[in-house]
């Protein structure tokens, strides 16, 4: 009976398939590949507050949180098994994580500037490993800070991860910064970036206006109904120094959600949204009506040039209808003319051109002839 017993505990703890190893999140080690080629600017809009020794008073903090937390968890763990030997312990891999990197000592000041100056003279990996583990810490303090944005918590940690080795290849220790108080910025823009480019199939953030609405829209809107404003476009554009067609975009693109183009439609003929959609091609109508406006346009320009003489049928072929047009001071050299004089009679030229056009052809419209 014992025997069975001691088997069922054995078996209560499953081995851990290659899978489930990969699957868990290691330390960042850096190497050649993980500490080489180019980086990726920093994200503008990371807002960082963090002062060197706040950074370090962060880092302690966080790291007694972390061990205590992680104790706990393998006290419950232990219990658990002890409480019913039969019964599959559950994994949890940020747990895990938290108690992997509980075992890396923080860094003091003088031997983050010692590593970082070993590794940026000799460019010593296991000097960038030991900056590199000893702020694992501070990468998961600033991951909880956008934990709502997303289900996996450990995916902004890795992201962090990577900022964390960019910001060891790029730090200069004869700045006077600590390394954390640098790091932050590059942890930051990593998670950012992350954010942005997973929070939809389609991106939101592709400009700089973009990924300041993207974090502070709906903060300002929130700031402006506390102090009693109705949160307008026109004022958020103000407070956030975007245009207001940008706020208008960005409210409309994150109020709705993705939509397939192959999910059917409400209909019960089983079409789709594709199907509802309007074809990129131009229609065969179209592409007639098109090209006999052109036809007819390019025969009342050469109407028009025909009644042209001397430098005014110059200049409308050299000009107006070439490709490859001369210059103004070529024009003038070549009749003797100054180039402000060429200048006056290519304006004067356009405006005999555009009132020409619109009498003879009565369909079109002011904005449908550029002469610029």
């Amino acid at each position: 009976m014992a025997r069975r017993t001691s088997a069922g505990k054995r078996a209560a703890k499953p081995a851990r398939s290659p899978a489930r190893r990969a699957a868990e999140p290691a330390p960042p080690k850096p190497n050649d590949e993980g500490l080489g080629g180019e980086a990726e600017a920093p994200v503008a809009d990371a807002d960082v507050e963090l002062m060197p020794e706040e950074s370090a008073e962060a880092g302690t903090a966080l790291g007694a949180a972390v061990a205590e937390e992680g104790r706990a968890a393998d006290e419950e763990d232990e219990e658990e098994r002890e409480h019913d030997g039969r019964a599959v312990v559950p994994f949890d891999p940020l747990q895990r994580y938290l108690s992997e990197i509980r075992r890396y000592p923080l860094l003091s000041r003088e031997e983050e500037k010692d590593l970082a100056i070993h590794y940026l003279e000799h460019q010593d990996v296991d000097a960038a490993y030991k900056l590199v583990t000893g702020n694992l810490r501070l990468v998961v303090m600033i991951a909880r800070e956008y934990q709502r944005a997303t289900r996996n918590l450990l995916d902004l940690i890795q992201e962090g991860n990577i900022g964390l080795m960019e910001a060891v290849k790029k730090f200069d220790p004869y700045r006077g910064i600590r390394f954390p108080s640098y790091a932050v910025w590059w942890v930051r823009a990593y998670i950012i970036r992350y954010l942005i480019n997973n929070w939809r199939l389609v991106k939101l953030g592709t400009t700089q206006a973009q990924r300041k609405l993207f974090f502070n829209l709906q903060k300002e809107k929130e700031r402006l109904e506390a102090e009693g404003i109705v949160p307008g476009p026109k004022l958020i554009a103000q407070r956030l120094d975007v245009k207001e067609s940008e706020v208008v975009e960005m409210e409309q693109r994150m109020a709705s959600r993705d939509l397939s183009i192959d999910q059917p439609s409400d209909d019960d003929d089983g079409a789709t949204l594709l199907d509802v959609l309007p074809a990129s091609v131009e229609t065969a109508e179209k592409q007639v009506a098109d090209a006999e406006f052109r036809k007819e346009i390019g025969e009342k320009i050469q109407a028009f040039g025909a009644g042209l003489k001397d430098k005014e049928a110059v200049i409308f072929a050299e000009r107006l209808l070439s490709e490859t047009p001369l210059t103004l001071q070529e024009i003038g050299d070549k009749y003797g003319i100054s180039r402000e004089r060429v200048r006056q009679i290519e304006e004067r030229l356009k405006k005999r051109l555009r009132a020409y056009l619109q009498a003879e052809i009565k369909d079109l419209g002011e904005g449908m002839l550029d002469l610029d």
